[in-house]
């Protein structure tokens, strides 16, 4: 009977390596576009067209459409949300700025761009996966959902902004920050008679 135990074990190696080799690449090819955040952007609207394509085309999957819609709703509020919540914990960690007197703490946010743009990628693949199988395809009426989706949405930001307001942070940075130095002019620049 020991040889039994054993022989599975020999046979399940191969493929816990191959597992293995095959999440090391994957990885290795999410670090690599870890810089090219526009990039990965690009795809991943090139897959949200292609998923509204395959919807639409096969008329159903409002279900999934729907339980997508709540999905990446909540990862904007965790990408939009500070890490430290000075409305919960005020006396803990890093403060935002209320006064110009402030000293001034970046925006940490709660969930990064990186694993935000990751989460709604890999939401995205599944849920055009889903749309291949029936079983998912429930009957439903759409503009019921589609209606209380938009209503979720407008409640969820308008709490989000009145936070934003109240504690006087924008999770959004456009570039870096330019600021004015000491410009070179002609005569500073100039060769020395060494």
């Amino acid at each position: 009977m020991e040889g039994v135990g054993s022989d599975a074990a020999a046979a399940a190696a191969p493929i816990d390596q191959w597992r293995h080799d095959v999440w090391r690449l994957y990885q290795h090819y999410l670090d690599k576009s870890t810089p090219h955040s526009t990039y990965r952007w690009i795809g991943t609207l090139v897959l949200l067209i292609v998923y509204v394509m395959r919807v639409v085309y096969v008329q159903g999957f409002y279900i999934v459409s729907y339980g997508l819609g709540i999905y990446i709703l909540n990862l904007m509020i965790g990408f939009l949300s500070p890490l430290v919540d000075p409305e919960l914990d005020p006396s803990e960690g890093p403060m935002l700025p209320t006064k110009g007197s402030d000293e001034f703490k970046p925006f940490i946010r709660r969930l990064p761009e990186f694993k935000f743009w990751h989460s709604i990628t890999t939401a995205f693949l599944i849920a055009f996966l889903m749309t291949f199988f029936s079983m998912f395809d429930v009957p439903v009426f759409w503009p019921i959902l589609l209606f209380y989706w938009l209503v979720l949405f407008i409640m969820t930001m308008r709490r989000q902004i009145a936070h934003m307001i109240k504690y006087k942070y924008i999770p959004f940075s456009i570039g870096k920050q330019k600021y004015g130095g000491k410009k070179f002019s002609a005569s500073s620049s100039g060769s020395r008679g060494d």
